[in-house]
């Protein structure tokens, strides 16, 4: 008697084991594409709560979060692809004072123009490369940004860096870290840890027209 019901058995456990087998998949497909949805959310937040922080924390970021943040800025877009664009990065606490002193020079001030952060990032543009070059520098600030803030580093644009380099000092820098061509200070984007979460100014109205 056993033996003529044990196919049946089986039969019933393979059928509730593929069951449950097909339920597990749809659990897994469902999960994977709420996964999806937050992720694609969580990307959108990276640009829609990026804020520039003027009061930062003074340790200083390591390299590997700083090298991302580089690497996402050798990545922005180039006109004709001709990465006009150079990045000094600055971590020697010297020097960057030495650029915040000469920001001050050439913008008129005595504070630390750059809010205390620990690093800044010059960004420098060849316009004998690029007609284009003071967009290709802004796409590069604009990327390391984004990319900062993604990694829990705050950033800020320091419009000071073409007054900087027309200084005779800042020429002097620019030899003493072996640049050579046309360069332009495009901006100065100093980065570290945010020590504030200021909150986003109202988007204007009509910021955005639709013409379909």
């Amino acid at each position: 008697m056993l033996r003529k019901w044990m196919p049946l058995t089986m039969i019933l456990l393979l059928v509730g084991a593929a069951a449950c087998q097909k339920a597990t998949t749809t659990d897994q497909s469902n999960t994977k594409e709420e996964t999806m949805r937050m992720t694609t959310q969580e990307k959108m937040d990276i640009f829609l709560t990026r804020r520039s922080i003027r009061k930062y924390k003074p340790e200083l970021p390591s390299q590997e979060l700083l090298d991302k943040v580089l690497e996402a800025g050798t990545y922005a877009p180039s006109a004709m692809g001709k990465q006009s664009v150079t990045i000094v990065a600055v971590t020697n606490r010297t020097v960057r004072d030495q650029i915040s002193q000469l920001a001050n020079k050439a913008r008129g001030g005595e504070e630390d123009q750059f809010y205390g952060a620990p690093a800044v990032f010059v960004v420098l543009a060849d316009k004998s490369l690029s007609s284009n070059y003071l967009q290709d520098g802004a796409l590069v600030v604009g990327n390391m940004q984004n990319a900062a803030h993604a990694l829990g580093l705050g950033t800020c644009w320091i419009n000071a860096a073409k007054g900087i380099f027309e200084l005779e000092e800042g020429q002097a820098l620019l030899k003493e870290w072996g640049l050579e061509g046309d360069l332009v200070g495009v901006a100065c984007c100093i980065i570290g840890y945010p020590d504030e979460s200021p909150e986003p100014a109202p988007r204007k109205d009509r910021y955005v027209i639709h013409v379909d």
